[in-house]
């Protein structure tokens, strides 16, 4: 049974329809990279995955969990799927350590020294753990997304969702991000990962799914999308971002 099922989902703001009877199944300690032009639907699939956006039609099961409104419902997805924002999105008032703490305390039900004991755990494997007592703005660009992983991390989840996770930032702090998903890539965690970083997806995905104007248009492995796509609309994105 895959972790994640969607048997044609569709998804409307007003008039417009952000996604179109879309089906996926993604394996447990599956990594899937999801890519597509600016408006394919990439970051709603992912929103309606972690609940933040309500799909109006089909279904959606996580974790043998079918998703609707239930409060009990949403409950259970938020301690099984986390999610890894653009803008990283921490709290400015509070420190990284109190960050991380959050969730596990109110979620989870952890104790004060439980939830600090795992947000140290998580903060040394993404490589920061000296930041513990500064404030987001002290940060730069990628040792806050790094933060907002690790954050992600502590509540455990079996899912973990990335929406364009570099895209906010300068250059040079791709690669430290890059080589902290990459890590986790080597752990059992599933990973769906919307993102135009190539070299990532080429290194690091199980399967690439590519999406155009609220469709899934092709699906495939690594090695066989980007020496020979199936599909013309996704052989012409691949080249407009390789020769970028």
């Amino acid at each position: 049974m895959p972790i994640i099922s969607m048997r044609n989902v569709s998804k409307f703001f007003g008039e417009f329809q952000a996604l179109k009877n879309v089906s996926l199944d993604v394996a447990l300690g599956e990594r899937v990279v999801v890519c597509g032009p600016s408006g394919s639907g990439k970051s709603t699939l992912i929103r309606c995955i972690n609940r933040l956006e309500l799909h109006e039609v089909g279904e959606i099961v996580i974790d043998g969990t079918t998703l609707t409104n239930k409060p009990s419902d949403l409950e259970k997805i938020s301690s099984t799927v986390g999610m890894v924002f653009q803008q990283f999105n921490l709290f400015p008032h509070l420190t990284v350590m109190d960050n991380l703490c959050l969730g596990p305390r109110r979620v989870l039900g952890l104790s004060e020294e439980q939830a600090q004991e795992r947000a140290m755990k998580y903060l040394n494997r993404i490589q920061i753990p000296e930041q513990a007592e500064k404030f987001p703005r002290q940060l730069s660009g990628g040792q806050q997304q790094r933060a907002a992983i690790a954050r992600s991390l502590c509540m455990e989840p079996r899912v973990l969702l990335f929406d364009e996770p570099t895209s906010a930032l300068d250059p040079e702090m791709i690669a430290e991000v890059l080589d902290v998903m990459t890590e986790l890539a080597s752990s059992s965690i599933t990973m769906i990962v919307v993102t135009h970083e190539m070299g990532f997806a080429r290194r690091v995905a199980d399967r690439m799914v590519f999406m155009d104007k609220g469709e899934i248009v092709e699906i495939g492995v690594p090695e066989d999308v980007f020496t020979a796509p199936k599909s013309k609309r996704f052989g012409t994105f691949l080249n407009q971002i390789l020769n970028h």
